[in-house]
């Protein structure tokens, strides 16, 4: 969608808030708009890349992108399907960079999934501990720092010692994470781009 990819290259939350209204309102789906925000994203690694843009509007874009992502809770399918899967995400302890991590929660909940989103800077026991209550086949850790993502290997250790790993499948995503590093902590995937984490979840449950 256009017009929302337009609001997160310009930074203005005032009028991605109208915008996200005017497209639900009209009959886009929720995951019309997320499509909106994720090449908006997209475009936003380009520049930064080319040394067009910088940290302030990487921060910027991001909390544009969060008022959207409120604007669109309400909008999407909040009970799971009978039978769904159940996933457990968050972002690792130490860490506050939540976009990535609200984007993958929105397209699951969108798909119908029962997601229990434990938010930012989550300890490996709050993981542990909620893995151990909901029963959950899938967990979710985010990391965006280099120094924040090796927590995701304690809470991978945490889960053996719990006794729940082998009852688990663990995905890793966030831009310092890679297919590599999750093979290093044991990790089951990794998801460089939101939009694949539904491809990924199929494969790790028909495994």
């Amino acid at each position: 969608m256009r017009a929302v990819e337009d609001c997160l290259l310009e930074f203005d939350r005032r009028r991605m808030q109208s915008t996200v209204d005017n497209a639900l309102t009209a009959g886009m789906t929720a995951s019309q708009v997320i499509a909106g925000i994720r090449k908006g994203f997209e475009e936003i690694g380009r520049r930064y890349e080319a040394g067009e843009y910088f940290l302030s509007e990487l921060i910027m874009s991001g909390e544009t992108a969060k008022s959207a992502l409120e604007t669109l809770k309400a909008h999407v399918q909040m009970t799971a399907r009978e039978g769904s899967a159940k996933v457990v995400i968050g972002t690792v302890e130490g860490d506050l960079h939540d976009i990535g991590k609200n984007i993958v929660s929105m397209i699951l909940l969108s798909s119908g999934l029962d997601v229990y989103d434990l938010g930012i800077d989550v300890k490996s026991a709050d993981y542990v501990n909620e893995v151990r209550q909901t029963g959950a086949q899938i967990l979710g850790l985010s990391a965006l720092l280099t120094t924040t993502m090796l927590n995701m290997g304690t809470v991978i250790e945490d889960l053996k010692k719990a006794g729940l790993r082998e009852k688990i499948k663990v995905i890793i995503g966030g831009q310092p994470t890679s297919q590599e590093f999750a093979r290093q902590i044991g990790a089951d995937a990794q998801v460089g781009d939101a939009p694949k984490v539904l491809k990924v979840l199929d494969k790790l449950m028909e495994a």
